[in-house]
């Protein structure tokens, strides 16, 4: 199990059930594709979204037979959107690892994310209720039209703060805000509880994206896991390049016309960012939905889970890959 929940002996256990469920419902007549999710499963992946399903039961009846496969069936999705982001984005690199599609082929990818989809939703169909059912088709149209405005946005020179929030929201704080949701609604926890939660995983979701934009700017393959700045060779235009445009578009304009960057231009467009205090205010907007969430975390009712999710959103902050 991942180090990060190792103090979390509970809350360990419990993950370890839910990677045995998924391990389980994986299984398919297709060895490679089974042996495929088997290696991510594998992988260096945080198991951010599952754990905060499970926090999020703490503030019900903590029922593990709603929680683990609510759990696994936001992991799975979570999983089936990264392989086929990889795809779209030719990533090489995913957790410090080979992705699937550069080990295996862009056709199998999309395959194999389309399969772990339906496994997404034969737990559903088995294992949760019809809220759960409902709040999951929502949250997976919510992403997949984040990555529909992505798409569309590549190497747009059109920058919007507020176009950029929005994406995110979909793209990244939906999965967040519906894993402490659904953990505690599944539960049966007080209804403004779960919103509380909701509202907590939205900000933290937020800041995690917009920490994770930062970071493509100024970490590395190694230190990042993944290939640093590969959303600027896509056309992806990240807050801190929208902030440090918005404070100094002729820095930017003659570079920004191209529709594809050689290596020499990524690194000349990683220091306008910095130079134009890109990074410095994208770390301020990081903050301020930390200090939100951090805030809706005081208003939840004393449970020994609230110090766990507190000392995981500090941690999220504070993270450098």
């Amino acid at each position: 199990m991942k180090n990060i929940w190792s103090k979390y002996p509970e809350l360990n256990k419990e993950l370890n059930e839910v990677l045995s469920l998924m391990r389980k419902n994986v299984k398919c007549k297709d060895k490679k594709i089974e042996n495929s999710i088997l290696e991510l499963l594998e992988g260096n992946g945080k198991l951010l979204r599952p754990a905060f399903v499970l926090i999020g039961s703490k503030f019900g009846d903590n029922d593990k037979a709603k929680s683990v496969p609510t759990a696994a069936v936001i992991e799975l999705l979570h999983m089936a959107t990264l392989v086929h982001d990889d795809v779209i984005d030719d990533s090489k690199l995913r957790r410090g690892r080979e992705t699937v599609q550069s080990k295996y082929g862009k056709d199998y990818a999309v395959y194999i994310g389309d399969y772990l989809f339906c496994v997404c939703f034969k737990i559903l169909a088995t294992q949760s209720s019809l809220q759960a059912i409902k709040v999951d088709s929502r949250a997976m149209s919510k992403i997949c039209m984040g990555e529909v405005n992505q798409l569309n946005a590549r190497f747009s020179m059109e920058l919007s703060v507020k176009d950029y929030l929005s994406r995110i929201s979909g793209k990244t704080a939906e999965l967040f805000s519906i894993s402490l949701y659904l953990g505690a609604a599944e539960c049966n926890a007080d209804k403004k509880v779960s919103r509380e939660l909701s509202n907590i995983g939205h900000n933290l979701g937020m800041a995690f994206q917009i920490i994770d934009d930062i970071l493509d700017y100024e970490g590395n393959d190694e230190s990042i896991k993944k290939s640093a700045a590969n959303d600027l060779k896509q056309g992806i235009y990240t807050i801190p390049l929208i902030y440090a445009y918005r404070n100094n578009k002729d820095a930017f304009d003659n570079i920004l016309s191209k529709d594809n960057y050689t290596e020499e231009e990524i690194r000349e467009i990683i220091g306008l960012v910095k130079e134009n205090k890109g990074i410095e205010m994208a770390k301020e907007l990081a903050e301020k939905y930390m200090k939100k969430c951090f805030k809706g975390i005081e208003r939840l009712p004393e449970n020994p889970y609230k110090d766990v999710l507190r000392e995981i959103s500090n941690w999220l902050l504070l993270r450098t890959y």
